[in-house]
């Protein structure tokens, strides 16, 4: 089974601390090689962030993602989890299904 744990973990360690407000979701997905993973490991990657199994990813999973990545990584801001979500929500629906997950992650 994915986790996001299998990512480049050691990789990750400069990304996730980061000051506030720095948060980049392309430089981020470049980094630990998400970008560069087949469409079936990203979406994978997708349920593993979808934490209540609703079929999205919300706000609030957004909120805790790197934390899927790296045990004890920060939150993101409310500035940042909310341009995130909008990268990602391209229906307007509030939340980022599985396709806008995989548009995002390849963007």
């Amino acid at each position: 089974q994915f986790t996001g744990r299998q990512l480049e973990v050691g990789q990750l360690n400069g990304s996730l601390k980061h000051s506030a407000e720095s948060f980049s979701y392309k430089a981020f997905f470049a980094k630990c090689g998400l970008s560069g993973k087949s469409a079936d490991d990203i979406k994978k990657a997708f349920f593993v962030i979808d934490q209540d199994k609703s079929g999205f990813i919300e706000e609030d999973e957004l909120k805790l993602f790197l934390q899927v990545f790296k045990a004890g990584a920060r939150a993101l801001t409310d500035a940042e989890t909310k341009a995130f979500l909008k990268a990602g929500d391209s229906d307007g629906d509030g939340a980022i299904g599985v396709d806008e997950w995989a548009v995002l992650v390849k963007a």
